[in-house]
């Protein structure tokens, strides 16, 4: 078998086997295939694309390329939750604690923020002595004995997906639909958790700027999981403005508790609920929505989510005292209101400008190596379809840098859009692929 004779194959429209798939995806994480060859064939790939079978057959090539959990020693039906990544997203810190509140064990792999989107672990390493470099035994033991546990992504998980991506990345072919599920799903896949929830972003601050290229991505990941062997469903969220109020770690910390204590914005909640409604299902806890949007409901009302949330902060390191008193969480000692100039209704509030005004403060990564500020970041006084007057804050950024400070303001100022008639309010969830 010749790499020559493969890459030729898809840039003539033909269909890769699985035998030759998993030929290069090896050969490539050995170190056999060189770059020039395999950045030929990606780009073949992405004007010729993948069927379902191709699509399925790279996905268990790169997963099979390392380590795959085994899950068996963690007793139940194990569930895991993946976002394409968003601004203000949280969602992991209050879903998780509320689903393994009704027993149901969480085994999760999470990664650190980079570019505009935050990361779960960076926003838990908040909590002073948290950590997620957990070995695989205290991995099985805390989700065993607590129901959840958060472990960060090992380099022996999907490590081909590591090498493809980085390659995609300098040569213009990422955004290509079955190379982006194969990638995603190769991960989730390796964790091995039996029923998985996907939430599909979509708009400004996502990465799948239109609902179609959503749906269509979220069709390919759910066809993956069930032809592996999964229970899996995607829930396709609105993205075009950030989630909640909160953006930047400890700002996200604090509203994730808020939530936990029944205090959470309705459009996060609205996420979290229809997130939640999926994995309780998926475990068989409820027969209908319904009754699984009610078992959620009853953790919040009853604390025992929060009590959870604190637990599972303890069991890993962390300092639970702040999940009960969270104003000892960092902040920015600057703090800049930004003031409303216009009369009328917000319309839209651009999610990715928010995102790198954070960025730029320190609240994310350029580079997998910088070192982020967990104090900085952008808090929103006001949403889509309120209506403001001249003179009221429309958001307050906090740093620790005052020209990095001026800088993220004039994004705020950027990011916000006005009309003069009242919104339409717009749903959060926009479907649900199953």
């Amino acid at each position: 078998m010749r790499m020559y004779d493969i890459i030729n194959k898809k840039k003539h429209g033909e269909h890769f086997t699985k035998e030759e798939i998993q030929f290069w995806v090896e050969g490539y994480n050995r170190g056999q295939i060189p770059d020039y060859q395999v950045s030929a064939l990606l780009m073949a790939i992405c004007f010729q694309g993948m069927n379902e079978e191709e699509t399925l057959a790279l996905t268990l090539a790169m997963r099979d390329s390392g380590e795959v959990l085994d899950l068996s020693k963690i007793t139940g039906i194990k569930v895991d939750k993946h976002s394409t990544g968003g601004v203000g997203d949280k969602t992991s810190l209050v879903l998780t604690p509320m689903i393994a509140a009704l027993g149901i064990p969480v085994a999760k792999m999470s990664g650190r923020g980079l570019g505009h989107t935050g990361g779960t672990i960076d926003k838990l390493e908040c909590f002073p002595g948290f950590t997620t470099e957990l070995s695989e035994a205290q991995f099985y033991e805390n989700v065993n004995q607590i129901k959840m546990a958060i472990m960060s992504q090992t380099a022996n998980l999907a490590p081909a997906d590591q090498k493809l991506y980085a390659l995609r990345d300098v040569t213009a072919t990422v955004d290509q639909i079955s190379l982006i599920a194969a990638s995603i799903m190769s991960k989730k896949l390796a964790a091995n958790a039996d029923a998985i929830v996907l939430d599909v972003k979509t708009g400004n601050g996502a990465f799948m700027k239109s609902e179609e290229d959503a749906f269509a991505l979220a069709r390919e990941m759910v066809r993956i999981g069930q032809n592996a062997g999964k229970q899996i469903s995607a829930v396709i969220t609105d993205m075009d403005q950030p989630l909640g109020a909160a953006v930047g770690n400890s700002l996200e910390v604090k509203e994730a508790i808020l939530a936990l204590n029944g205090l959470g914005p309705k459009d996060f909640m609205e996420v979290v609920y229809g997130l939640g409604t999926e994995l309780v299902l998926a475990a068989g806890k409820a027969e209908h929505p319904e009754a699984a949007k009610e078992l959620l409901r009853g953790t919040i009302q009853s604390k025992s989510a929060l009590h959870k949330f604190a637990e599972f902060v303890k069991a890993q390191g962390g300092n639970m005292d702040l999940v009960y008193q969270p104003e000892l969480l960092p902040v920015g000692r600057i703090q800049l209101q930004v003031l409303n100039t216009e009369v009328g209704y917000v319309s839209r509030i651009l999610a990715e400008e928010i995102g790198l005004a954070s960025l730029v403060l320190g609240g994310g990564r350029i580079t997998k190596e910088s070192k982020i500020d967990l104090s900085v970041g952008v808090l929103l006084n006001k949403k889509r379809g309120d209506r403001v007057q001249p003179g009221e804050t429309l958001a307050t950024v906090f740093a620790n840098d005052m020209e990095k400070a001026k800088e993220a303001y004039g994004r705020v100022v950027r990011a916000y859009q006005f009309q003069d008639e009242p919104m339409v309010e717009i749903p959060m969830i926009k479907g649900i692929v199953r």
